[in-house]
């Protein structure tokens, strides 16, 4: 076993995991990043990335068949959906070597193995040859991520029981899909293979698809996916899921009622458990809860020089929040003024159509913390650019405070929701009030208008509803 010596480890590629690298590197930090698979994580090879090409098709395909409202005349539309998990591949893969391109420009080194911990700031690396390499460190930031939970009692086999890694591989569109979780992976599938021609069925535990959203805006959804063929149960359970064959069987157990469900596919979505396993935290003494690295806003675990980011690290698992996550360990790191991770003002999106998007307290967190609030609700249907460009479905809803104004939630849905919740997460980083957005000029038409709208409302001074 050879020994060698490095500066920083960052343990994981991840959009934590090489934005961790990176920024470190910028500060002069030498920079060695581990990974056991490719270059970018999950996110960029299975899931953000690959998924998010995924809905362009549907969303190409649903304009196709809508083109006729735009003067457009076109024939019979077939799907090939190999074709459609092709181009999300190459999709990835292009970005991959993204990311390979950037570790050379910031002259990081890539060490390809699987990385276990020891005492005494030491990282033991074994490849894909079985050798192994001690390297003694002087930090090292954690960042292997997490893999889908599975359904007890059924094994994932990546023909007819998928979770969101295997599906994104699939070769046939299913005729029947049972989608166990609504969250935001499974509402996007959801979306995803309804549109395509498949027939959905999502069962959720909690009392609404979306739970961590505005209660508001997940009924608009559902009422959306209703309308468009889904089936959706929320409130339910799912017992006995089996599969026998090219079938899989579920009951589907209500307050009620329970349902029997049949079909050629079940997508398991019920949430994420951390790569921890077999990487020495024991070994080392760090501390972790129901299995997530234990760390503190500068994102340091119990053990000095040791630190951890992105969904092994617990706290919703988004991309964005790792990337931030690797900026701010990255600078405490290298010894820069720190800036403590803010997990108030995290955005939340669903790339679904239409899309969702949030950030900060729902009107039900207001009320459970006793706080004094205003709602503002600005219609897409009152937005002339929303309607000049066939997309008024939706709202922006806003919270503010009653006293000040200050802005404490934004919860949209429409086609575009997902990049219009960056002005809102830009406005709740500075303590903006309501008055500052509506007293900023918007372009016309745009359907930034909204936000201020539904600001001006909440406010009393309406202009354009």
């Amino acid at each position: 076993m050879a020994n060698q010596s490095r500066d920083l480890i960052i343990l994981g590629s991840g959009p934590g995991g090489y934005v961790a690298a990176i920024r470190a590197a910028q500060l002069g930090r030498q920079v060695a990043i581990v990974e056991r698979e490719a270059l970018g994580g999950v996110c960029l090879n299975w899931g953000c990335i690959p998924s998010k090409a995924l809905l362009r098709s549907a969303q190409v395909f649903n304009d196709i068949k809508h083109a006729s409202s735009f003067g457009f005349t076109t024939g019979d539309v077939s799907v090939d959906f190999k074709r459609i998990i092709e181009r999300s591949r190459e999709v990835a893969n292009k970005l991959s070597g993204g990311v390979n391109y950037l570790m050379k420009k910031n002259k990081i080194e890539v060490i390809s193995g699987n990385g276990v911990l020891e005492k005494g700031n030491k990282l033991v690396v074994t490849d894909s040859s079985k050798k192994s390499t001690t390297y003694e460190f002087k930090d090292i930031i954690i960042a292997t991520g997490a893999r889908a939970r599975p359904f007890p009692g059924v094994d994932v086999d990546g023909e007819v029981v998928h979770t969101a890694r295997t599906i994104l591989e699939n070769k046939r569109l299913p005729k029947k899909l049972l989608i166990i979780g609504a969250g935001a992976i499974g509402i996007e599938f959801a979306y995803f293979f309804n549109t395509l021609g498949t027939q959905v069925t999502v069962v959720e535990m909690a009392d609404q698809i979306l739970p961590v959203e505005d209660t508001e805006v997940a009924q608009t959804l559902e009422k959306v996916f209703t309308k468009n063929g889904m089936t959706i149960r929320t409130s339910t359970g799912v017992e006995n899921l089996k599969r026998s064959g090219a079938t899989v069987t579920a009951n589907l157990k209500g307050k009620d009622k329970t349902e029997q469900w049949s079909g050629d596919a079940c997508l398991v979505a019920i949430g994420i458990m951390p790569n921890t396993e077999n990487i020495g935290l024991d070994k080392v003494g760090i501390e972790t809860n129901r299995g997530f690295i234990k760390v503190n806003e500068y994102l340091q675990t119990n053990v000095p020089h040791h630190y951890a980011i992105g969904d092994v690290a617990g706290g919703a698992a988004l991309a964005h929040k790792a990337s931030h996550e690797g900026i701010v360990a990255a600078e405490v790191v290298a010894g820069k003024s720190k800036h403590a991770m803010r997990y108030d003002n995290i955005p939340g999106c669903t790339y679904c159509q239409p899309q969702v998007a949030s950030v900060g307290l729902t009107e039900k967190a207001a009320k459970t913390k006793g706080i004094k609030y205003r709602v503002g609700k600005m219609p897409f249907s009152a937005v002339g650019k929303a309607i000049a460009i066939g997309e008024q479905d939706g709202f922006v809803k806003v919270i503010i405070d009653d006293e000040v104004g200050e802005v404490l939630g934004v919860h949209i849905i429409h086609s575009e929701a997902t990049e219009l919740i960056s002005e809102a997460a830009i406005i709740r980083s500075h303590e903006g009030i309501a008055a500052s957005v509506v007293d900023t000029v918007h372009p016309h038409p745009t359907l930034s208008e909204a936000t201020m709208e539904a600001m001006a409302l909440a406010l009393g001074r309406p202009i354009n509803f």
